[in-house]
């Protein structure tokens, strides 16, 4: 069913537009989300992060669904309505690539996450030096931000969403795109401080923006109506589908420049400040 004219649909990246590096989320990010829904707009979580990765104080907010693991699943409500992944044989491959290019990464499902050994000691390097978490008294492994990143047995073998592999060499990063091929989706990482070279992987034309251009007449939403906050790789296409792509201050080059205005940052009321540029608070 259409929606009122006035009514606008909202899609929020996760990290860097919602939540900032420790985690913490604006109170005035949280008074917007349920302002805005309040007031009759329609606003979902449209992040990289797997289902079961979006962290509890973030799903807490509330919001009318979500698009997770890159578009790869999306929800509305509580019913799944999209699932585009990859079966054994594309999984296959692409770990072939990851083993031959001797680099760390993890599997994203809607059941879990599925890491190599190496993984949860570079994210623990990487809450020590960006995050500011501490690990006193215990090991990385128990920390709760880095016990999902610790290696899983057996690693699932189909009916993977995405993954991403770690790294600093930007050689293997060109060489992986290259040996993984047409069939792939392959975007520079997300999280760049867990290495320059990292990168994530989802089939071929699995985006953010190719699920919501599903979603949106499931919704009753047209493109015009339709509004992508963001600031990483994995938005571009989120942009290109929307009526309106606000980049956050601390956007990647290609965000800026596919955004049509931008926004303060996570912690400076940058959500907060869009809602109300558009009304919707």
């Amino acid at each position: 069913m259409p929606h009122a004219s006035d009514a606008r649909v909202v899609f929020l990246d996760v990290d860097g537009t919602i939540m900032d590096e420790a985690a913490r989320v604006a109170d005035s990010t949280i008074e917007a989300v349920r302002q805005a829904r309040a007031n009759g707009h329609t606003v979902l979580l449209a992040t990289g992060r797997a289902p079961g990765e979006v962290p509890d104080h973030v799903a807490a907010i509330g919001f009318d669904g979500a698009i997770t693991a890159g578009g790869g699943y999306a929800a509305i409500g509580d019913e799944q309505v999209l699932e585009r992944t990859m079966d054994a044989e594309l999984v296959a491959r692409m770990v072939a690539v990851f083993q031959d290019a001797g680099v760390e990464y993890y599997l994203q499902s809607r059941e879990g996450v599925y890491p190599t050994e190496g993984v949860h000691r570079l994210y623990a390097w990487y809450l020590r030096e960006f995050a500011g978490e501490t690990f006193e008294g215990i090991e990385p492994h128990e920390h709760p931000r880095v016990a999902p990143l610790v290696q899983r047995e057996p690693l699932p073998t189909d009916h993977v969403a995405k993954a991403m592999f770690l790294g600093e060499d930007l050689g293997n990063f060109a060489r992986i795109s290259e040996a993984l091929g047409p069939d792939f989706h392959v975007i520079t990482g997300t999280m760049p401080n867990l290495g320059t070279a990292s990168g994530e992987v989802s089939r071929a034309g699995v985006t953010k923006g190719a699920a919501i251009e599903t979603l949106l007449p499931m919704l009753g939403f047209t493109a015009e109506q339709a509004i992508g906050i963001g600031d990483s790789s994995n938005d571009v296409e989120m942009f290109d589908v929307v009526g309106t792509g606000i980049a956050m201050a601390d956007a990647v080059v290609e965000v800026r420049e596919r955004a049509s205005e931008s926004t303060t940052g996570v912690l400076d009321d940058g959500i907060w400040n869009a809602f109300v540029r558009h009304g919707l608070v």
